[in-house]
């Protein structure tokens, strides 16, 4: 068999598995190197997935949509980080909030009507973080909360936040100032070469500062090339009315839901 014979039922394969996969395939060679077309995505790729780490999210406009969509009261806050760069060298100070933003909390607790949720009700409070992808934040955010909030009977909704700067972690200390029974924290995650916009959202129970990954649930990879709002939001359910019945999320709690509809 000639060498052209054997190169075409390969490139045939590397075809049928790029329809399947964003992942890079069967990349053509000149000589050592590839391919200036396959050469130039990957630069384009590496470069979206930068900007969106170093991407500022504009708070001031996403707080709006999430009013406008919610009719909900919106708190914009920030982290202990003050600025990008401080942010992605030092994590720990995006597990915390800023003096300021302690204090808002503080003043809106503090103004609340005493008194806590009916049997029937639980306080869930919704967070929403840029994370490592404001670009995530932006796109995602806003219409996978107007997706889930028609099914959140039972809950009794806390202000929705929205942080700048923030990690997964901030959650903890803003679902105990807010007495959340709850918190979901809606974050930007790591850019990768084939998705620089994917969404995750963190769940925990009785959130408290020193929570750890293992006392919560995950979903990922949220966007229009991955998990559909329809789906995230029939997930985040499933482990919202999982955690009330059973008081706790992390390893100890499965997704054991049906196939869920699909998006």
């Amino acid at each position: 068999m000639s060498g052209g014979a054997q190169r075409d039922p390969a490139r045939a394969l590397a075809a049928r598995l790029r329809a399947l996969t964003p992942a890079r395939v069967g990349l053509a060679r000149t000589g050592a190197s590839l391919e200036t077309r396959d050469l130039l995505d990957f630069q384009r790729c590496h470069a979206q997935a930068r900007d969106a780490v170093h991407s500022r999210l504009e708070a001031a406009s996403l707080a709006r949509t999430l009013t406008e969509i919610t009719s909900a009261e919106v708190l914009r806050l920030h982290s202990a980080a003050p600025d990008r760069a401080t942010y992605l060298q030092r994590p720990d100070l995006g597990r915390g909030l800023d003096e300021a933003s302690r204090k808002l909390l503080t003043a809106r607790a503090n103004s609340q009507v005493p008194g806590s949720p009916s049997n029937a009700e639980a306080t869930l409070s919704l967070i929403v973080a840029d994370g490592l992808s404001a670009l995530a934040v932006e796109r995602h955010a806003a219409p996978l909360i107007e997706e889930l909030l028609p099914q959140l009977d039972g809950w009794r909704l806390a202000p929705l936040c929205v942080v700048e700067q923030g990690r997964v972690a901030i959650g903890d200390e803003i679902g105990l100032a807010l007495t959340a029974q709850i918190s979901v924290v809606l974050i930007g995650e790591r850019p990768g070469l084939s998705s620089p916009d994917s969404l995750g959202a963190y769940i925990t129970w009785a959130p408290r500062p020193g929570r750890t990954d293992a006392e919560r649930n995950c979903i990922s990879n949220i966007r229009a090339e991955g998990l559909s709002y329809t789906q995230a939001a029939g997930q985040l359910v499933y482990y919202l009315t999982e955690a009330r019945g059973r008081q706790l999320t992390g390893v100890a709690l499965k997704q054991e839901s049906p196939r869920l509809k699909e998006g």
